[in-house]
């Protein structure tokens, strides 16, 4: 007859093996439910300038949809910038002519998407106006990161 020995020491291995894998399995989840920061969005925006209506027109032409309520809005005239920058949606804000168009009013829908076109007009108080050939310059941000800039001549 052959002798049996315990079972004990087997049990013990295959329970630490068995709680290493579920310690395993509940840090991966825990790791892969932390969101790491996404890219911020980025889109193709085309600008034109009117120096005799001081209109700004600005088209999505591709990319990410944009969240017009969170992004910041700067505008430089020959390498100046407004003195009073749009705070985008608005309907009537100093420094711009009531009635912006598109997803710069506030009346409009805040998502601006591909095809879309959006246009603010400065008022005679702000500063500096637009004028024949002066180099008009848009940035959009979304927390201090840049997600589209466009440059055009006015006409």
């Amino acid at each position: 007859m052959a002798r049996s020995r315990a079972v004990a020491p087997v049990v013990a291995a295959c329970t630490l093996v068995a709680v290493t894998v579920l310690l395993a399995v509940g840090i991966g989840t825990a790791a892969l439910a932390v969101q790491l920061p996404s890219e911020p969005a980025s889109a193709s925006i085309a600008l034109a300038a009117d120096a005799d209506s001081d209109r700004i027109a600005l088209v999505h032409r591709g990319g990410a949809a944009l969240n017009v309520s969170r992004l910041s809005v700067t505008v430089t005239v020959g390498g100046d910038p407004l003195a009073r920058q749009p705070p985008v949606p608005f309907f009537a804000a100093h420094g711009f002519r009531s009635g912006p168009t598109g997803p710069f009013n506030g009346a409009a829908s805040d998502r601006w998407t591909a095809g879309e076109r959006a246009t603010l007009r400065l008022a005679s108080t702000n500063e500096p106006l637009i004028d024949p050939g002066d180099e008009v310059t848009v940035r959009l941000a979304r927390d201090e990161t840049t997600v589209a800039v466009a440059t055009a001549g006015a006409t």
